[in-house]
């Protein structure tokens, strides 16, 4: 009798230590996975919560909304420039990211694959002058560019090309150090082999060693636009003209002086405003995790 009554109690003691060992050793990583979920999550509800809010206050805005509406994203167009600055920034992020990808994808070609004069110290020299952050150079840019918005307007303060020249020289030292690490992975014979068979230096960067590449292109390409199209700083100082401003800069001032009245429109522009990264992510993220990792290792 003991025997049978015993066996019950047993099988419970069983199934309790194999669920103590699959939490051990797998369950708690579906935990610290659902936690982190849950974190990068709240910010996100919160904004949506606060874009779709009737009332578009900070005071009033709840994690659940107890109404919905579009009021704040109408608002944000008729009472902001948001059409212009949106349009700023995607014209300044995708041309500054697209001539950042070409320009240092032939300086990482050349500092790869040839030898020459001063490679050595044009790499060290890339690698110091990004240990300086642009804006402490703020204030003899800002001299130049009072020069230069006298003599060429189209390229001074209040325009994106004027501050498309600025973003490229921040943008060139870090994307050429990435695409040499990549470059160096791939076989100098392909180089030879195409040289044999008649190929110029252009032919071989643009036809061969391009395609093979697209990983690096591509995380360079997203950190480029990303990083463009988020910066403040130097986009705050030299635009001032309502129409000529990008998205951090219009955004920024919405909550400037009015942070409690202008939070559901400020919202609303906020999730307008990750659509293009968005995009652009979705766009290249087949290529991200080989691009950030095949470049790390020679081989």
């Amino acid at each position: 009798m003991s025997t049978y009554s015993d066996a019950p109690v047993a099988n419970r003691n069983v199934k309790g230590r194999s669920r103590n060992r699959w939490f051990t050793q797998v369950g708690w990583r579906h935990l610290v996975g659902v936690l982190a979920v849950a974190f990068s999550l709240f910010p996100i509800l919160f904004v949506l919560s606060a874009a779709l809010n009737p009332l578009g206050t900070l005071s009033s805005t709840e994690l659940v909304p107890t109404g919905a509406s579009t009021e704040n994203f109408t608002n944000l167009f008729e009472r902001t420039a948001f059409g212009h600055w949106f349009l700023n920034s995607l014209l300044l992020a995708g041309v500054a990211s697209f001539a950042s990808i070409f320009l240092s994808a032939l300086a990482a070609y050349a500092f790869s694959r040839m030898r020459f004069a001063g490679r050595r110290v044009g790499l060290l020299s890339l690698l110091l002058i990004q240990m300086f952050p642009q804006f402490l150079a703020i204030v003899a840019i800002f001299l130049i560019f009072t020069t230069v918005t006298d003599l060429w307007p189209a390229i001074g303060f209040n325009t994106p090309w004027g501050l498309f020249l600025l973003y490229m020289g921040a943008a060139l030292g870090a994307n050429t150090w990435l695409m040499k690490g990549f470059f160096d992975t791939l076989p100098k014979e392909l180089d030879e082999s195409a040289t044999m068979d008649g190929a110029s230096h252009a032919q071989v960067f643009f036809r061969i060693m391009l395609p093979l590449v697209a990983p690096i292109l591509a995380v360079t390409g997203l950190l480029a636009f990303i990083g463009s199209i988020n910066e403040f700083l130097i986009a705050n100082v030299f635009l001032t003209n309502t129409n000529s401003k990008t998205l951090a800069v219009g955004m920024f001032g919405l909550v400037a002086g009015e942070r409690n009245n202008n939070f559901g429109i400020f919202a609303a522009g906020t999730l307008l405003t990750a659509i293009p990264t968005v995009l652009v992510f979705q766009l290249l993220q087949r290529y991200i995790v080989s691009g950030l990792t095949a470049g790390a290792v020679k081989g």
